[in-house]
């Protein structure tokens, strides 16, 4: 029911939307923050909705066609543009820019001319064609484009299309401060121009999100429907690496009817590292009705439901349908945290061999990620490969940036029982694991001297490669450190396990050597941890 909910409310916010006008307005405001691909899509799709001035969105298309080189384009727009309107003056500035990228200056004159006489006192009109100067050639033409941001400056000191010309200008020369004044001037004499707080905050939704926040922000105070103010303040809380503000955005922009197909995937993305998962989850089973095919959606809905414990009955097989899709398609890429997720299903199942062929595979696609030789280790251990997970685990030591304490325990470990595993097929194999099990213990005892585990190691070592004659006896002055240490840390209790491993073979130790007291000690720490134990009561009693 709670599905249905949340569908119906976005299904009827989007309907609200769409009620509302969709024109060249939203495509010319996308061209105006030099997003020039989304201003395009959006000048044609909505080219023949009521509302749209078709002379406008030939001029903006006309615009995109000539910053992508592509003057036969760019002619039959402004052409196309003039047909459909005479009056309007924009598409003859286009013409001239044309011109002045062929070399005609005379020609071009004649078309600014013919847009001064369509719209006189135009400030805005003014800065268009000293654009068009100044994209053909800034320095050939400095003079003209100066005469025009002059003449704009008489008509109207307050429009914000000056500022904003001499924003982009400074920031063409990388005076990003400058150039931020500039948008921030623009914004203040035209509240409604949405361009000027969007190129504003683009200078700072890397380096300054929060600046960029505050201004996109403002934004869509004076317009909540902007779809463009509703992505950049989403992409803004993103690099701020607010997520859960960043998704709360999105999901307000991807009801906006002039949301990008595209972006539907990034909702479901930035619902996964808010920590929505329940809506992102739904979110993305949206998706896959409307397209069964959207592998990015598939993705995302099995990423969410992974952090739901409610759902881990359908976690396999939409494991399993990933890794067929993937197959399927060289397009369908996985990213680390899909090879992560889906081996620990694999191993979950008890299906190590499939973990460790799609780590192994990740590997090979990533060789620098650390945490893949970590998690192919793990599928190792699990079944119960301890060579191939110790050499795993130095892989993940050798790329990680910098191993620590734990880091050096679990290989010791890891190595330790390679050591064991080889001891009787293959002595040479055990005995190198052995020496790269003390000597990771050595590196974590370097970082933690007080620790008992190192010394632990040591004994357990020493009693693997003891003759059976010494084998009672060879971890004793390691035990014995060990022992001391952990004694004498502030929460003994944490290891237990290892405790009473080292308890009962002091204590046995003690015993062959006919020093029943001691022995008798080391027994009764040991039943400080397993106090039920009845058995090894009664034998401790029963000393002698």
């Amino acid at each position: 029911m709670k599905f249905r909910f949340v569908f119906c409310a976005a299904f009827l916010a989007a309907a609200s939307l769409t009620s509302m006008a969709q024109t060249h307005a939203e495509g010319a405001e996308y061209y105006k923050a030099d997003q020039l691909a989304n201003a395009k899509e959006l000048l044609i799709r909505n080219m023949n909705n009521a509302g749209t001035d078709k002379s406008i969105s030939d001029y903006y298309l006309g615009l995109i066609a000539l910053q992508e080189d592509n003057t036969a384009d760019a002619k039959k727009y402004f052409s196309e543009g003039v047909a459909a309107n005479p009056d309007y003056a924009y598409n003859y500035v286009g013409l001239g820019w044309l011109d002045l990228k062929a070399g005609d200056k005379s020609a071009a004159e004649k078309n600014f001319k013919e847009a001064d006489s369509r719209e006189k006192k135009s400030a805005e009109l003014q800065i268009a064609i000293a654009r068009a100067y100044d994209n053909v050639d800034p320095v050939a033409y400095a003079k003209e484009i100066a005469k025009r941001v002059e003449k704009a400056r008489k008509i109207n000191m307050q429009e914000a299309d000056i500022y904003l010309f001499e924003g982009d200008r400074k920031k063409a020369e990388k005076d990003y401060g400058g150039a931020a004044g500039q948008y921030e001037m623009a914004a203040n004499y035209n509240p409604d121009a949405t361009e000027a707080y969007v190129k504003y905050a683009n200078l700072f939704t890397q380096v300054n999100p929060e600046y960029a926040i505050q201004m996109l922000t403002k934004l869509l105070q004076q317009n909540p429907t902007s779809a463009l103010g509703q992505r950049e303040l989403a992409n803004a809380y993103y690099n701020a690496n607010k997520f859960a503000e960043a998704a709360s955005e999105y999901g307000k922009y991807v009801q906006n009817p002039n949301h990008f197909k595209q972006d539907e995937d990034r909702y479901a993305f930035l619902l996964f590292y808010g920590g929505d998962y329940k809506k992102g989850y739904e979110y993305s089973s949206q998706l896959l009705q409307n397209n069964p095919q959207n592998f990015t959606a598939q993705r995302y809905q099995f990423m969410n439901a992974a952090q739901d414990k409610d759902m881990a009955d359908k976690l396999l097989p939409m494991a399993e349908a990933l890794v067929s899709a993937h197959k399927a398609n060289p397009a369908n890429k996985f990213a680390p945290i899909d090879y992560i997720l889906i081996a620990d299903e694999f191993n979950k199942a008890k299906r190590a061999g499939e973990s460790q062929a799609l780590l192994q595979e990740a590997i090979a696609d990533n060789p620098d990620n650390a945490e893949f030789y970590k998690q192919l280790a793990m599928a190792y251990v699990s079944d119960n490969q301890l060579s191939k997970a110790a050499e795993a685990f130095q892989g993940y030591i050798d790329h990680s940036e910098k191993p620590g304490y734990n880091d050096f325990i679990q290989q010791a470990t890891f190595a330790f029982y390679a050591g064991v595993e080889n001891k009787t097929n293959d002595p040479a194999a055990s005995d190198k694991y052995y020496t790269m099990a003390q000597e990771y213990a050595d590196k974590a005892q370097a970082i933690l001297p007080d620790n008992y585990k190192p010394k632990k190691i040591a004994g357990d070592i020493a009693k693997q490669k003891a003759s059976e004659a010494d084998v009672a006896s060879a971890a004793v002055p390691f035990y014995t450190e060990a022992i001391t240490m952990l004694e004498a840390s502030a929460d003994p209790s944490r290891y237990a396990s290892d405790a009473k491993e080292m308890y009962n073979y002091m204590g046995n130790y003690y015993l062959d050597q006919k020093d029943v007291a001691t022995a008798k000690e080391y027994f009764n720490k040991y039943l400080n941890y397993d106090p039920n134990n009845e058995a090894y009561r009664k034998f401790v009693e029963g000393l002698k």
